[in-house]
């Protein structure tokens, strides 16, 4: 499927915030490609493409952590998406809920 309200970047890639659904948490940002996006639409659940495989990426296909599309939004721009999901487990590979876990502070506190 084209997707023509899209400006996807010189890689054919768009980066795309995932959201939980329900209580609106920020989980993680993945990349998605056409290809993704019409694999997505197809099975219901987030398909992303992996840069470091260069491959489709079903989210949680193997660990179960699958993220049901509740949402699919497109910014004012057409340069980032942003999913609405079900979440079924935690969203980051080290086992927590979101991939933002972690505080950077400056060198004078925030």
């Amino acid at each position: 499927m084209e997707y023509p309200m899209l400006a996807f970047n010189e890689q054919g890639l768009v980066p795309c915030i995932v959201q939980d659904g329900g209580s609106r948490e920020v989980l993680m940002m993945a990349w998605m490609s056409r290809e993704s996006l019409d694999a997505t639409f197809a099975c219901g659940e987030l398909v992303f493409w992996s840069r470091s495989r260069k491959e489709l990426w079903h989210k949680g296909f193997t660990s179960g952590n699958t993220q049901k599309l509740l949402e699919l939004r497109y910014d004012c721009d057409g340069d980032a998406l942003l999913a609405l999901v079900e979440p079924a487990g935690p969203a980051c590979h080290t086992g927590e809920r979101s991939c933002f876990f972690r505080e950077l502070e400056g060198p004078h506190g925030l």
